[in-house]
């Protein structure tokens, strides 16, 4: 028996977000007297895993998984969790991961607890503490099912080293038609550029800028901050910046450990999408917007203003401490 994880990876290489609920797992498998055990799919190098407390891997390797196919992945996860005895299973909180956890928790017959954000509070029984209501409450979930399944909220646990030696296993899957019943046609990718996914960092603007050809100090902060860029919905909707880039309740979740959010006045679906982050800034000139209800830094100003010398000071500070 062993605490399984699915860890994503991008071209071979693994997500922060892997090594996170690697981080995780390590601890809930030591409270369970067992070892990590992890499911990885057309990975390149699996070595860094052990780092974080991973003494096994699984490895699937098949061309017909490079484009991603759920109900594929999921039936790929349900195989090794029962040739491996898994009672726990962890998942991030990725968009693939959230489609896959569910079809894995059906499949095995397990408990699925969701937004999950700290350890167990207790093992036996087995209760887990999550958010909820949008993340303006926690509750604790109590699984009695034999297999749990957890997703592990971003940003939640942190990374933690603990290394261990590590063993390598190949695995050969069965699917079905029904598991490549969606056919993709296109994927198109972002490139040269952080992802809202992965960046610790998230530089957020809305209809305060005015126009799309006011974006560039946007993306000049986030360069220099190493961020991503997002948009409130408004923004993407009426086509300034691509959909990809909206973020909030509706749109992509953002759990960054610094949030800055520029000419946003804070709809509470926007505000429910991005609640998890650790340090959210406000830039707007409306000292009334809701934002700065729950926001831990605010500037009352002009963007136009304000952006441009944050910039110049970012650039200073960072030419003397290189």
């Amino acid at each position: 028996m062993s605490v399984l994880i699915y860890t994503e990876s991008n071209e071979g290489k693994f997500k922060k977000t892997s090594f996170e609920i690697a981080s995780y797992a390590k601890k809930v498998a030591d409270s369970l007297e067992t070892t990590v055990t992890a499911v990885t799919i057309n990975a390149s190098d699996v070595s860094s895993l052990a780092t974080f407390g991973v003494s096994k891997v699984v490895n699937v390797t098949n061309s017909d998984l490079n484009t991603f196919h759920a109900r594929a992945y999921a039936d790929v996860i349900k195989q090794i969790a029962t040739k491996e005895n898994a009672k726990v299973i962890v998942f991030a909180s990725t968009t693939d991961s959230l489609h896959i956890a569910p079809l894995v928790a059906v499949g095995l017959d397990a408990g699925f607890a969701s937004n999950v954000i700290a350890l167990p509070e207790n093992t036996s029984p087995f209760q887990v503490k999550r958010n909820a209501f949008s993340n303006k409450a926690f509750s604790i979930t109590e699984m009695t099912t034999d297999v749990k399944v957890l997703g592990l909220s971003k940003n939640s646990f942190g990374l933690v080293e603990v290394p261990v030696s590590l063993t390598e296993e190949a695995f050969t899957p069965t699917f079905s038609d029904a598991d490549f019943g969606v056919k993709v046609t296109n994927a198109e990718k972002s490139t040269g550029k952080v992802t809202i996914a992965d960046a610790e960092i998230v530089v957020s603007a809305g209809r305060g800028l005015k126009g799309p050809e006011n974006w560039g100090m946007i993306e000049e902060l986030a360069s220099v901050l190493g961020a991503a860029t997002a948009c409130s919905k408004p923004v993407s909707d009426i086509g300034w910046r691509p959909h990809s880039e909206h973020v909030g309740q509706t749109g992509k979740p953002v759990a960054a450990n610094l949030y800055i959010a520029v000419g946003i006045s804070g709809a509470i679906q926007h505000i429910a999408g991005i609640n998890s982050s650790k340090v959210k800034v406000v830039i707007n000139t409306d000292p009334e917007a809701p934002f700065f209800k729950v926001a831990d830094y605010g500037v009352v100003g002009d963007a136009f203003d304000v952006v441009p010398k944050l910039i110049e000071k970012l650039k200073i500070f960072k030419a003397n401490n290189a």
